[in-house]
């Protein structure tokens, strides 16, 4: 029976090797420190964090997230560790919540290997509390208990390391911080927050997960997108279990901007993004024979429409083949590390080095190894397997937005008269599978801008390639982001314009060109540069003065209120320095209202501005025109392979698109 913890209370532990699941509700730096008898911390080396993640028998997650696992072996920690105290913490300098009062009561459950609850601690009561002391695990006279803390710090990290008996806590706590903001401005969006209701169905041979959901967050939280470093929190070999999705949840500040109505304001909601729950999801396929794994249904999440239950989906596949990857590569770190600990304690003794006794004992730890760590790939497998035909069934029947240029989708594609949820700009995968591919999807409208790295030290792959031939192919890539941007916006409500200082892009940027859709001629030399720019930053703040004065209707008319892309080509060359001031202006304010940025860019190019660039860098979501494992999911923060979205050869596809773009808006007066 699952023992629900009180501020105070505690409860013996019946294993040694656990999970601690937190569940928040918005995106939380969670890490753990060890403490002696006295529950003093010894050192830097003792505190498990985003930018340091493991210990002996400890392992954090590497980012903020609304949800974390933790993997404890309370067996493998250092000699002298007595406690693991759970710590808690809100990220600084995102934007987003800055005391604990202001988000949903974060829930702490600490489980088995099997997913099954031993102790759960809902922490209420916090108010101003920007760190929180979760819970504690600590000896009792040679056994463990877990005690409910809940103890928060208004002073933040720096105060509640210092507590703990920590020297330099403040330089510390400015550290992970730092390693936080830098996972989040490389990491791939979360999905939206999650409702009380089971609303993913999937057809999963695991169980459901134990952990009750979240409640929901009023405000949607923004969507981050990180760069990785691998993680794997959970130490099990459980089979990976069902996660539930939500549609998503009220617009987020910064929607984009819709055409004026008659004598009314412009509306800047996301049309499709709802307040209310979602219906439920169609019938599933017909029942199966018992034993049988069920055939997968493509759209079996819920939603509002067939796209809206196919985007929950995808997400649930995201995260499914994540924590699967996890468990397994948990175990096999377990495997490896119990066979070290076992040769260990057999090669201690000395009559054990000579003869056969240590050979025997090295021939016993490796097949337990292999044992472990084979049990772990055959329920990684049965769980690819399934992923797999999930994903066989879903792709072909994905819309247009969500599709790969080889989909037959594309061949019939009419210019929509509504924007879909969300656009496809790639496709992840992991090594465990490489042809298992998951799409990545990024919201509608855009609310972070791209940037296309086209330099030669972004990936192994981009340094194998010519300068010239690099730098063509980003802008390539860049050019068809922007033709399926024109494609799934309804006519005349998406304005692509371009700056190419040197003219080196006239190559990529003639099907744009050629098809009529840009809204200007590609800007050109340092004047061009000025006077996009201005033309922008104008919009941007003339829409922000209207928002702010709930004045719609003083908006020039000859304002288009579309949204509107910028590609820049060749950053810094033709940029001065209040040039480059407007387009950190843009890259900030300007998602809010509607003007989204594209770059494409070798940032070793801009090192002469220093740090000053720092920020526009983390605003962006950084893609590669070639194969490059840099993104990581919001889960557990695995490093995943991101492969461009390719024309197939000989396509004339981005013509025929480009074309009914044209046509499109023609016959809409555009």
């Amino acid at each position: 029976m699952t023992a629900e913890l009180v501020r105070g209370q505690n409860h013996t532990l019946p294993q040694t090797r656990l999970e601690i699941r937190v569940s928040a509700g918005t995106p939380v730096v969670a890490g753990a420190t060890l403490g002696d008898e006295r529950g003093t911390v010894r050192g830097i080396e003792w505190i498990a964090h985003p930018g340091s993640p493991q210990l002996p028998g400890l392992e954090v997650s590497q980012q903020a997230a609304a949800d974390h696992r933790l993997a404890v072996d309370l067996e493998a920690l250092p000699v002298g560790a007595h406690r693991v105290t759970v710590l808690l913490a809100l990220p600084v300098g995102v934007g987003g919540p800055v005391r604990f009062g202001a988000v949903p009561a974060p829930f702490v459950a600490v489980t088995g290997l099997d997913g099954t609850e031993i102790a759960t601690f809902t922490l209420t009561d916090l108010d101003a509390e920007s760190a929180v002391s979760a819970l504690e695990l600590y000896r009792r006279q040679d056994a463990w208990k877990v005690r409910a803390v809940g103890q928060g710090y208004a002073g933040g990290l720096a105060e509640m390391l210092a507590d703990q008996g920590v020297r330099d806590s403040a330089a510390l706590a400015g550290s992970i911080q730092e390693a936080v903001t830098r996972g989040l401005a490389r990491s791939v969006a979360p999905p939206p927050p999650r409702t009380p209701e089971a609303d993913r169905v999937r057809h999963a041979t695991g169980s459901a997960d134990p952990r009750p959901a979240a409640p929901p967050p009023t405000p949607e939280p923004p969507e981050p997108l990180t760069d990785p470093a691998t993680t794997g929190p959970a130490h099990t070999t459980q089979p990976h279990t069902t996660q539930p999705h939500t549609a998503p949840g009220p617009a987020a500040a910064g929607a984009s901007a819709a055409g004026p109505s008659a004598g009314g304001p412009i509306n800047y909601a996301h049309p499709r993004r709802q307040h209310a729950a979602p219906p439920s999801p169609p019938p599933a396929a017909p029942p199966v024979q018992p034993g049988q794994p069920a055939q997968p249904v493509a759209g079996d999440a819920t939603g509002w429409s067939m796209d809206e239950r196919l985007y929950n989906q995808i997400w649930g596949m995201f995260e499914d083949l994540a924590r699967a990857v996890a468990a397994y590569r948990s175990a096999v770190d377990f495997a490896e590390s119990r066979m070290d600990q076992e040769l260990d304690r057999a090669l201690s003794d000395p009559r054990n080095r000579i003869g056969g006794a240590g050979d025997r004992a090295r021939e016993a730890a490796r097949a337990k190894r292999d044992e472990l760590a084979s049990r772990a790939r055959e329920v990684l497998d049965r769980d690819l397997a399934q992923l797999a035909a999930e994903a066989a069934v879903v792709e072909p029947a994905l819309p247009a937005a969500y599709a790969g240029w080889g989909n037959p989708v594309w061949h019939a594609h009419r210019i929509p008269m509504e924007i879909p949820m969300a656009l496809r700009i790639g496709d992840l995968h992991l090594p465990e599978r490489t042809d298992l591919r998951i799409p990545l999807l990024v919201r509608l409208p855009l609310e972070r801008g791209m940037w296309v790295d086209s330099g030669r030290t972004a990936s192994e792959a981009a340094a194998l390639m010519d300068t010239d031939q690099l730098r063509q192919l980003a802008m390539e890539t860049a050019v068809a982001h922007a033709a399926r941007l024109l494609a799934v916006y309804p006519p005349g409500e998406f304005a692509v314009h371009v700056i190419d200082p040197a003219g080196s892009a006239a190559g990529p940027l003639a099907p744009l060109v050629e098809a009529g859709v840009l809204a200007g001629p590609p800007a050109a030399g340092p004047g061009g540069v000025a006077s996009v720019l201005a033309h922008l930053t104008r919009r941007v703040d003339l829409v922000q003065m209207a928002v702010r004065a709930r004045a719609a209707d003083s908006l020039p008319p000859d304002l288009d209120t579309g949204e509107q892309l910028l590609v820049v080509n060749d950053f810094p060359h033709g940029f001065d320095d209040r040039a480059v001031t407007q387009l950190r202006y843009l890259a900030d304010e300007g998602p809010a209202v509607g003007v989204h940025l594209l770059m494409v860019a070798d940032r070793e190019e801009a090192t002469a501005y220093g740090p000053v660039l720092d920020p526009l860098w983390r605003s962006l979501l950084r893609i590669t025109p070639v194969a490059d494992s840099h993104l990581a999911d919001p889960w557990v923060g695995h490093a995943w392979t991101y492969e461009p979205l390719t024309i197939p050869p000989g396509s004339h596809v981005l013509e025929q698109v480009l074309a009914a773009v044209a046509a499109a808006r023609r016959a809409a007066g555009r």
